[in-house]
């Protein structure tokens, strides 16, 4: 067999060490890999007409050389992008398509049945692609069309629906809970209010999570709008009743004020998301003319997701890569390894497109004083969602 791998939208600690998995047990098992570069971008970009230079620029032929020492960083040496290739607006068409078939008069343009015929002519016969819902709902369309393809869950926000947990969530939420403690110091010196917005788009619970393990005094998720005036009494309260006299709120940046909306900006990308961030240092403004307390704002982004991963997504990422060559080997296709009631299985891929995951409120959440509230775990997943 010949084996594809790539990785699709934002980079997380764990992918390296799970292509070096995925590629040191293909050759084990006698079979050839090669990486496509940039994620969904190779299958869009690869020039048919040019083939020579499209291996060059798009495609990575892998052995256990190549991947002897990518597992000790971060990040993913294939590269990656949030291109989807069903849904191309017209500036993103690569010239040599867009010569042969292109209308500006098309906000979007289909560009699978030219994927599949990259797929076709490099003679890939088993495709795994790691990434987050976007870069998996883009497989299971692939799927649908007859490809043989395999997902890996991948997310520092832990969002995908369907799996217990992603790679990269663990080093996510271990670095914020780091972040936090440090900006203590700087927050009690000056007996401020802090106020740490953290990656999470639909989900909060890299908020949740980070602020219940660093004990922190408020929370703001994404799942529930937050009073700021309500908001903004408690941190004051709970400065006043600090014996260092701080008080520190984490935002998820997905996050929404009641009456407000989501803030978010520039153009939509090929998923129809716009460029998340902001709220925090609105909040930050706005509790600081509610209190009159000065405010330090640190928007952690991503640094969450830089560097090597820890031990937990260590461990995923090689035993989700042996999972998936399970299923290759097994010839089974479109399923999803994932981690169930604390159990490495698979799923159809399909069951990311049948809903979306969000903290339980109910459970972990007190939507009233806006803060973690984990009381009964017995049964729970390791990390509670």
């Amino acid at each position: 067999m010949k084996i594809g791998i790539l990785t699709g939208g934002g980079d997380v600690p764990g992918l390296n060490p799970c292509i070096k998995a995925v590629v040191n047990r293909t050759i084990d098992e006698g079979h050839e890999i090669v990486g496509l570069r940039r994620g969904w971008g190779c299958l869009l970009n690869y020039n048919l007409a040019d083939a020579a230079a499209g291996d060059h620029d798009w495609i990575v032929p892998l052995d256990r050389e190549v991947v002897r020492r990518i597992d000790r960083t971060g990040g993913t040496f294939l590269h990656t992008s949030r291109t989807n290739p069903g849904r191309v607006k017209a500036n993103d068409i690569p010239e040599f398509l867009r010569e042969k078939d292109w209308s500006p008069n098309q906000p979007v343009k289909d560009y699978t049945p030219h994927a599949l015929e990259v797929l076709e002519h490099l003679g890939i016969d088993v495709l795994i692609a790691i990434g987050g819902d976007d870069t998996l709902s883009y497989a299971e369309r692939l799927h649908r069309e007859g490809v043989h393809v395999i997902a890996i869950p991948k997310t520092m926000d832990n969002d995908v629906f369907g799996t217990d947990y992603c790679i990269g969530f663990s080093t996510a939420v271990t670095r914020s809970v780091t972040f936090i403690h440090n900006m203590r110091t700087s927050v009690g010196s000056h007996e401020r209010i802090g106020v740490i917005e953290l990656f999470g788009r639909n989900s909060g619970e890299t908020s949740l999570i980070a602020a219940y393990l660093a004990d922190v005094d408020r929370s703001v998720i994404s799942e529930v709008p937050f009073d700021i005036n309500r908001l903004s009494n408690f941190l004051f309260e709970d400065l006043k009743d600090n014996p260092s006299h701080y008080s520190i709120v984490t935002v998820s940046e997905g996050a929404i004020m009641e009456g407000g909306q989501i803030v978010q900006a520039g153009e939509t990308d090929a998923y129809g998301h716009q460029k998340l961030g902001g709220i925090g240092e609105i909040t930050a403004e706005a509790i600081k003319d509610i209190t009159g307390v000065n405010i330090m704002y640190q928007q952690v982004s991503y640094l969450m997701r830089s560097g090597a991963p820890d031990s937990l997504d260590l461990m995923v990422a090689f035993n989700y890569a042996h999972m998936a060559m399970d299923l290759v080997l097994k010839g089974q296709s479109g399923r999803m390894v994932a981690l169930r009631g604390g159990v490495y299985t698979d799923i159809p891929i399909s069951m990311v497109m049948q809903g979306r995951k969000v903290v339980d409120v109910n459970e972990l959440y007190d939507i009233n004083q806006y803060r973690p509230k984990v009381r009964h775990v017995a049964g729970m997943p390791m990390f509670l969602s």
